[in-house]
């Protein structure tokens, strides 16, 4: 049985789920889309005795980057202080112009433009090696161009940003976004992962691939 653990803060208007990936017992975490406030995720963190290794996105619309600058500034100035490296925030490279743009990452339209980059931009397959947990990066194009999920194998944990939801998916009508394209996704890289995967999407409560193949109205597959 695995000892990673995963943790959860919702932050913001759109609640959007901020995950903290980690191994039991280690202060090293990996973080996935700080959607807002990001002093006051890094200081939760902190309290509770955590180190930041990685930002992890899994794309690039404002309710899941709002918080990533201040987030980044705050990660990188304690680790300047205890004379450590920077931390790098990872990105899908087809999401770098999403990430930079404020109107195709919708955040003009929400009132508070933001554009901001990733450090490292990852690749369909890739595998990443972070504070002692191993994801592999899938592409799952749809929601945006450049949308992807993190699976962690030796915990069957999937996290799956604005993908896939329990029994829903994520919208295609934004820029870049493909309704086509995303079930494609979906059934193609997503519901070939173990039954027992567990999801944990960018908004919601979390689900299992075996739930969403038989109950998900968008693309539910029998048998």
């Amino acid at each position: 049985m695995s000892d990673i653990k995963i943790g959860r803060m919702v932050m913001g208007a759109y609640q959007t789920n901020c995950y903290f990936l980690y191994r039991d017992g280690s202060q090293d975490v990996i973080v996935f889309d700080p959607g807002d406030k990001g002093a006051n995720i890094y200081n939760a963190l902190r309290k509770n005795g955590f180190k930041v290794k990685a930002i992890l996105l899994t794309h690039g619309h404002f309710d899941h980057i709002w918080g990533l600058d201040e987030f980044r500034d705050a990660v990188n100035a304690a680790a300047e202080s205890d004379d450590l490296e920077s931390v790098q925030v990872y990105a899908c490279e087809r999401e770098r112009e999403l990430l930079k743009d404020v109107r195709l990452n919708m955040s003009a339209q929400a009132g508070r433009p933001c554009s901001t980059y990733a450090d490292v931009y990852v690749k369909d397959g890739q595998e990443l090696t972070i504070a002692g947990i191993t994801l592999r990066v899938i592409e799952t194009p749809g929601h945006t161009e450049g949308s992807c999920c993190y699976y962690a194998e030796e915990a069957g944990i999937l996290v799956a940003g604005d993908t896939l939801f329990e029994e829903s998916v994520g919208r295609s009508d934004f820029p870049t976004g493909s309704t086509g394209t995303l079930v494609r996704s979906i059934q193609d890289k997503l519901f070939i992962l173990p039954d027992e995967t567990k999801v944990y999407p960018g908004h919601g409560d979390s689900t299992t691939i075996d739930h969403e193949k038989k109950y998900n109205p968008f693309c539910a597959m029998e048998g």
